[in-house]
């Protein structure tokens, strides 16, 4: 039996553009029927080049971004330089098979080799793809995405249809909505978090 006590419920969208990647969320907690937290933190910094998002159980995930972040940096110390993507979801990976959580977790950035994003699931899982959804949205979220991705897209481009994909989603699933969250990680500029005016300029901009 679900215990709903466990606060999740969520949507996240990734998206792999030609000069980088868009991870974006909406920010409602659910704990049952009950909206636990209206600005729930859902994507997270690992390192400069490094990003993930999170879906299921909030406690779970908070710890496992923790544990990352530490990780990485720990990596970077002891070999001198930036960890790649495919090391960072494996690492990821090999964490969650050996302690299993209740997690969706998406992760990617920019490296050597390019723009990357893999999910990672409960058990461990590693699958990388091109454009990605999870949590209870992503249904709504893929129905938007299967019709307007494709490879050339710019990470300005890939924002705009991320706010779409995550409000198709609030618009149906009840366990999402409370605004939105987007971050980019570019190659020339690193991480960065959109600021709450400018993601609410670009909604403005699609609902026109």
């Amino acid at each position: 039996m679900e215990d709903d006590k466990v606060v999740k419920g969520t949507t996240t969208v990734g998206i792999t553009c030609k000069d980088g990647i868009v991870f974006a969320s909406e920010r409602r907690a659910t704990m049952g029927s009950l909206v636990a937290h209206k600005v729930a933190e859902k994507i997270f910094k690992i390192d400069d080049n490094i990003a993930a998002t999170i879906a299921g159980s909030v406690g779970d995930a908070q710890n496992l971004m923790k544990v990352m972040n530490a990780e990485v940096s720990l990596y970077n110390l002891r070999n001198g330089e930036d960890m790649s993507i495919d090391a960072a979801a494996n690492l990821t990976g090999n964490i969650l098979r050996s302690q299993p959580r209740g997690v969706q977790i998406l992760l990617g950035g920019v490296d050597e080799d390019g723009a990357s994003i893999y999910s990672l699931d409960a058990a461990g899982g590693v699958i990388k793809d091109k454009c990605i959804s999870t949590g209870s949205g992503s249904i709504f979220a893929y129905g938007v995405l299967e019709d307007r991705y494709t490879e050339d897209l710019t990470v300005e481009e890939g924002i705009e249809l991320a706010l779409r994909a995550i409000s198709a989603a609030t618009e149906r699933d009840v366990y999402s909505g409370n605004g939105f969250l987007v971050a980019t990680v570019k190659d020339d500029e690193g991480f960065k978090m959109l600021d709450k005016e400018i993601i609410e300029s670009k909604l403005a901009k699609i609902n026109n």
